[in-house]
C-alpha cells in the first residue's frame, strides 16, 4: 500500500501544485485493466509497450492479484493497475481526477449517470468513486486526499 501511494501521490502532486494556481483540471490520473489470465496479459503488455508490470505491495484481500503498470512516463503521465477481471464485461477503467468525488458524483447523476460504486477511501491516498455514463461506459472519479481512512 505504501508503494501504491507512492506512485499515484507522485502522478497527482506534480498537477496538484498546479492546481493551486487554477481549477484541478479533469485529467486521467490512473487506469485499470482487468485480466482473464494475469501472466498472458503482463506478457502481452510488456512486450507490446515496454511497461514494467509488477506485483503490488499490500494489495487488499479482494484484489490477491493486483499489479501496478510503470508506463515509463514522467510524472505527468499516468500509470495503472492490472487486475483479476471481476465480470465479464468488466472493461479498462480510467480514474479522473476532481476536486471534490462527492461533488462530482452528484453531478454524474443530475446529468443522467449512474453510481455504480459509492464513495471509497484508499487509506492516505484519496477516495474513489465507479460511475457509469449515458453510454454504458464505466470510468472512476479520483480525489487525492492523503487523511483518508
Amino acid at each position: 500500500m505504501i508503494e501504491q501511494k507512492r506512485v499515484m501521490s507522485r502522478q497527482t502532486k506534480t498537477k496538484s501544485k498546479n492546481a493551486k494556481k487554477s481549477k484541478i483540471p479533469a485529467s486521467i490520473v490512473w487506469f485499470e485493466i482487468p485480466a482473464d489470465d494475469i501472466e498472458r496479459a503482463k506478457t502481452f503488455y510488456g512486450k507490446l509497450f515496454g511497461w514494467k508490470i509488477t506485483k503490488f505491495p499490500g494489495a487488499a484481500k479482494h484484489l490477491a492479484e493486483y499489479w501496478h503498470i510503470d508506463t515509463g512516463g514522467g510524472d505527468d503521465t499516468p500509470d495503472g493497475g492490472l487486475m483479476k477481471r471481476q465480470y465479464p464485461e468488466h472493461g479498462i477503467t480510467n480514474y479522473v481526477n476532481v476536486p471534490s468525488v462527492d461533488k462530482a458524483a452528484a453531478k454524474v447523476e443530475a446529468l443522467g449517470g449512474k453510481i455504480m460504486m459509492p464513495k471509497t477511501a484508499v487509506p492516505q491516498m484519496g477516495y474513489f468513486v465507479i460511475c457509469e455514463d449515458t453510454e454504458d461506459n464505466v470510468f472512476a472519479l479520483w480525489e487525492m486526499d492523503d487523511s483518508a481512512k
